[in-house]
């Protein structure tokens, strides 16, 4: 029986002629990833353990994007433990104030992952990467810090979900939207431990940054990782970014999915997810008067060049409604220099928002925009559970940066067909 593109790459990375579902293996990790959150605990465990030094420094991620610039002593505290790591072991890729960004937008930016990559991150959004042909995944602290170490780590050899696009989406129709359907078809543990794998004819239509989105919220699915089929597009997107040594692996003819779902792109609404689960998915057709008291466009779901486009194209010679607090979030430094030299920014604060500079701020509830008792949001983060912006008693919609910038002008939540 043939192999699945995670399998395949699992095999490789650990040195078998194949794997099966469910097999326990041992495999050499590229990349080991952690933030300012997860990082002080792997640290602390690292070192507990009497472990003297790093197994590559070159192969380590830290990037203190969650509460950066510092809101609190505590989180000061944090980042300075992570910080003076970083300088004793020499760790090259470590991102603070000034050169950092959100971490699933900044790496594959920086060409630090790529195509046939085994990755792993002490944050649940690590399999962002796979939107470039890598497996990734999310671990804890212990198993970060164990990595660091040994720069290996075991993995359960997940089966997998197969989806076969074709077609291609129709105008404001984004990869948020395409993702978060799936989500409402399958729910929240459709894609438990398991790998979503998409490819077909309609992978041509999709912009990385689509496929980024896409693989980003996979786990709110219960999966384990989601990958893409390399196509000419991200092969692009790696060579444009520094990234010249990759592998691709493609699935076997004989592969075996636990299903495969069929998606005709075209035929896919702007879609929003309703508290308090992001399986809640319903088309803008469905939705009646929603009134919102705030609205915010970022993080690592969608903070990229392409969300900032659309949001300034609906922006731009419009204002935001009275009273609903509009934030804008570009991922990284280059994409906030790049808004900055196409006049995004300045079309951003005509229209009454508030732009950030780049951090993950209130999507975890952190900083920059928390919600109180009561309040609405329309966010273009990846969850919606109660209190995660907040509140208790706040509410999350989970939409795209198109209906996020179209419900900020309208002060309910809206299509930008209805502009």
């Amino acid at each position: 029986m043939g192999m699945t593109m995670s399998q395949k790459i699992l095999s490789y990375k650990a040195g078998l002629p194949e794997v099966k579902s469910g097999q326990l293996i041992t495999a050499k990790l590229d990349l080991v990833l952690g933030n300012d959150i997860t990082s002080p605990i792997a640290i602390n465990k690292f070192e507990s353990n009497n472990f003297e030094t790093v197994f590559d420094k070159n192969k380590i991620a830290l990037v203190m994007d969650h509460f950066t610039p510092n809101k609190d002593i505590k989180t000061a505290n944090m980042v300075s433990k992570v910080r003076n790591f970083a300088l004793k072991h020499q760790i090259k890729n470590y991102f603070d104030v000034g050169e950092m960004g959100i971490e699933h937008a900044l790496l594959p930016e920086k060409g630090l992952v790529g195509a046939g990559d085994l990755v792993i991150g002490a944050d649940s959004h690590t399999c962002t990467y796979g939107a470039l042909g890598a497996f990734s995944t999310g671990v804890g602290s212990t198993d970060m810090a164990a990595a660091m170490a040994i720069g290996r780590a075991w993995f359960k050899v997940p089966s997998a979900i197969r989806f076969n696009l074709k077609g291609k989406f129709s105008k404001w129709v984004s990869g948020k939207d395409l993702i978060l359907t799936i989500i409402g078809m399958i729910g929240v543990d459709g894609a438990l431990y398991k790998s979503m794998e998409f490819s077909g004819e309609g992978l041509l239509s999709l912009s990385m940054d689509d496929k980024f989105t896409v693989a980003n919220m996979a786990i709110e699915a219960g999966a384990k990782n989601g990958i893409f089929e390399v196509d000419e597009n991200a092969i692009c997107y790696m060579k444009d970014h520094g990234r010249n040594n990759f592998k691709i692996f493609k699935p076997d003819f004989d592969a075996n999915y636990d299903q495969t779902i069929n998606i005709d792109l075209a035929s896919i609404r702007p879609t929003v997810s309703f508290p308090h689960l992001p399986e809640n998915a319903k088309s803008i057709d469905e939705i009646g008067d929603i009134y919102i008291d705030q609205v915010v466009i970022g993080s690592c779901t969608n903070g990229r060049i392409s969300d900032m486009e659309v949001a300034a194209k609906i922006f731009d010679g419009m204002h935001v409604k009275k009273n609903v607090r509009t934030i804008i979030i570009p991922a990284t430094q280059e994409i906030y220099l790049e808004c900055l030299k196409r006049g995004y920014i300045e079309i951003f604060i005509k229209a009454g928002c508030a732009v950030s500079t780049p951090t993950c701020g209130p999507c975890l509830g952190g900083h920059m925009g928390i919600l109180a008792k009561g309040e609405k949001a329309v966010s273009t983060t990846n969850r919606n559970f109660v209190g995660r912006m907040g509140d208790i008693k706040s509410e999350i919609y989970i939409a795209s940066p198109a209906v996020a910038a179209a419900s900020a002008i309208t002060g309910k939540i809206s299509s930008p067909e209805s502009l």
